[in-house]
């Protein structure tokens, strides 16, 4: 006669079940703003330093700071829109706020390493 041991089969959650840490999480939200370009122009709005604070509270809650190029931005009304869009669409995050903020005016010295490297700026 055979004995066979049951064994009780333990759940493996998902990824997408599993909340990210914050450090993940933020770098993710980088992640999906990076795929978001200024139309005037040709690099991304956190490479042009667009983006001054990601916050994450409890609860996958992100709120995000950021300005525009100009108070006569073109896109002023969708660039924000399509930074929540993207950044809600992410695993972990349950909502997210974008606030535009105007101080420190923006300027072409807030533009990172990388973007002066892609706009040919050195």
């Amino acid at each position: 006669m055979h004995f066979f041991k049951i064994r009780k089969k333990i759940p493996i959650p998902n990824s997408d079940d599993v909340a990210p840490s914050p450090e993940a999480l933020k770098d993710r939200i980088i992640d999906a703003i990076r795929t978001v370009r200024d139309p005037e122009i040709p690099i991304n709005i956190y490479e042009l330093g667009l983006i001054y604070g990601i916050d994450l509270h409890p609860g996958g809650v992100v709120s995000i700071r950021m300005t525009l190029t100009s108070h006569a931005c073109p896109v002023a009304g969708s660039l924000p829109l399509e930074v929540k869009s993207k950044v809600r669409a992410l695993p972990g995050v349950a909502s997210v706020s974008v606030e535009i903020v105007w101080d420190p005016p923006w300027n072409r010295n807030m533009i990172s390493e990388a973007g002066k490297l892609q706009l040919g700026m050195f």
